[in-house]
């Protein structure tokens, strides 16, 4: 009896001196760190669990704990890069003079083990982001168009690509539009072909288009949007998406329509969240949209990228107009159906 008391009291023993493992990071080599630079938005990404540090151990800037745990990565984002936040969660910044002047943005994710003995590889990712100097202190972004996408060192090597939105002339995507883009009136109702890019990555790495919308205005938060993409899925059959996620490259089209009756030129602003995944860790393409159902609020989980298009009338007169009227106006999805859905507000 004796015997088997000690048996079952070993027995608990090791169970327990097992358990914490079970409930630990399972430890893994990382020793890369994924960087966007988007215009509005710096996001870094480690694999998860970096050596077995878990995610409430590891700090931006060694000040916020804030780290957010997506698919294979722990997430790390500075949202604001306002010139009177420079120093948001421990962001460095520094401004370049000379004939291309450029601000350039320093930050770490550190680890951080409280307790009385280390038991893990310390862990430093340390990662910059530069930007040309014309920034829009009105929208607190810089280039719109373009972001950047580094991976530094390791297993990994080092890349350097530009991550980039445009029109292109139809569906080959062969040939990109001067920006920024210009629609006649007379065109409204046709197909604008848009392109994301990225330009230096390996080819382990894909580009997903999450959500796309347009606004009025440059603020991709404007409260006055019209969805296209949501979820990795078209809004309506008025969007087409070729391929996302796929390859280095996703692309999709639109009908063109406006919110308002047009001026003579007005400036409308199309914003794609996006991100750049790993095709080696994760599955990249998103799920066949006929398997789910879609959310007219998705939560984001990548950075914006945002296009700037003109709207021209074609030297009609403007008999009628109200001068001083708001008369914003966006391309962006038929004409017929936004229409007719105004054309209903207006009668209720």
């Amino acid at each position: 009896m004796l015997a088997v008391l000690h048996r079952t009291m070993a027995f608990l023993g090791a169970l327990v001196m097992l358990l914490p493992v079970a409930w630990t990071c399972p430890a893994q080599k990382a020793d890369y760190v994924m960087v966007s630079c988007f215009p509005n938005a710096i996001i870094a990404n480690v694999p998860e669990c970096p050596y077995g540090w878990e995610i409430d151990q590891l700090s931006l800037g060694g000040v916020c704990y804030s780290g957010i745990h997506s698919p294979g990565y722990f997430r790390f984002i500075i949202p604001d890069l306002t010139p009177k936040n420079h120093s948001y969660c421990g962001t460095q910044s520094e401004y370049m003079p000379g004939k291309d002047p450029k601000y350039i943005f320093y930050n770490s994710i550190v680890s951080n083990d409280t307790s009385l003995t280390v038991r893990n590889q310390p862990v430093n990712y340390t990662f910059s982001c530069t930007y040309r100097a014309a920034y829009l202190v009105n929208n607190a972004v810089f280039s719109q168009r373009v972001a950047t996408v580094y991976v530094n060192n390791g297993s990994l090597g080092t890349f350097r690509s530009q991550l980039s939105m445009n029109a292109f002339t139809n569906s080959k995507f062969l040939y990109a539009k001067d920006a920024p883009y210009v629609i006649n009136t007379s065109e409204i109702g046709s197909e604008v072909f848009i392109g994301i890019e990225a330009k230096g990555l390996s080819n382990r790495f894909k580009v997903v288009i999450n959500n796309c919308w347009a606004t009025p205005s440059p603020y991709s938060t404007d409260r006055m949007r019209w969805s296209l993409v949501i979820s990795s899925c078209p809004s309506d059959n008025t969007v087409t998406i070729f391929e996302n996620g796929k390859d280095s490259r996703s692309m999709f089209k639109f009908n063109s329509f406006r919110f308002q009756r047009l001026e003579k030129v007005s400036t409308v602003w199309l914003h794609c969240e996006v991100h750049v995944c790993d095709g080696e860790r994760l599955v990249c393409q998103p799920s066949p949209c006929s398997a789910r159902s879609l959310s007219s609020e998705a939560e984001p989980s990548g950075g914006i990228l945002s296009a700037e298009f003109h709207v021209k009338g074609n030297g009609t007169s403007n008999k009628g107009h109200v001068p001083g009227a708001s008369l914003s106006v966006l391309l962006v999805v038929l004409i017929n159906s936004c229409c007719g859905l105004l054309h209903e507000l207006e009668m209720k």
